[in-house]
């Protein structure tokens, strides 16, 4: 039976998009079928991480939604992209870049309702072992939709003031909507901090059980999107706990 786990931050810029993208690489690198389906229709970025070119691109999950297409012909397969072959598949559904199609959604929305119908479609059609949203951050209809149909939520956050507050929320509502599993990961630690209390902390505040307090790193920094962290630097601590964040998202 696959899992569907969403990916949420409260705020942009916690390293949300990173995270889903190495742990879609790490569930491949296990041989599994993966699916990640960018749902940040009003600022998509993930394909970028993928090697994807969206010039490339015949049908995104905006078409779907607008009943251009079936989101089986929205979805490529971005495996070969990757710097390392891995055993497994990841399959890419991407929101589309046009300026003019994220207008009309802020414009006039779309069915939300169309996307539980889409993540189980997806799931049949590829033979998907585990299906990853990457969610708009912040809290709207298609986030809580996507919260509400997963088996185990992933929430990154970073240690700062604003994201606690913010994780608060989102907790709150995940809780509400009987969402199964909840996993916090905490992202972008300056080095002065003591993670282990931060992690202790994060646990108590929210009750919650913490994955992994992720440092923060010049080389992911330096790589700038370029790629797959955990595929670019296979031996680095950052990938041991991005291996460490898998393994409870899917245990």
């Amino acid at each position: 039976m696959a899992k569907i786990v969403s990916i949420h931050s409260f705020r942009g810029g916690t390293g949300k998009s990173n995270t889903t993208a190495n742990v879609a690489a790490i569930f491949a690198g296990q041989g599994l079928s993966v699916g990640v389906v960018d749902t940040d229709i009003q600022s998509p970025g993930i394909h970028v991480l993928f090697g994807f070119d969206e010039s490339t691109m015949e049908y995104s999950l905006n078409d779907y939604l607008w009943g251009k297409c079936s989101i089986n012909e929205a979805a490529y397969e971005v495996t070969p992209n990757l710097e390392s072959r891995l055993p497994g598949k990841i399959y890419l559904i991407p929101s589309s870049l046009n300026a003019g199609e994220i207008a009309r959604v802020l414009r006039e929305g779309y069915d939300v309702g169309l996307l539980n119908d889409g993540f189980h479609d997806l799931i049949e059609a590829l033979e998907l072992d585990v299906l990853l949203i990457d969610t708009h951050p912040g809290l709207n209809e298609e986030t809580l939709l996507s919260v509400a149909v997963s088996d185990v939520m992933g929430v990154i956050m970073r240690p700062d003031q604003q994201d606690f507050q913010g994780t608060s929320v989102t907790v709150e509502v995940a809780r509400k909507l009987n969402v199964p599993k909840l996993v916090i990961v905490v992202n972008k630690t300056p080095p002065v901090y003591d993670f282990e209390q931060v992690k202790r902390q994060v646990e108590n505040q929210y009750q919650a059980s913490v994955a992994a307090v992720l440092p923060h790193s010049d080389e992911m920094m330096a790589l700038a999107s370029g790629g797959i962290f955990a595929l670019r630097f296979p031996d680095h601590d950052l990938t041991r706990l991005y291996h460490h964040i898998a393994a409870q998202l899917l245990d």
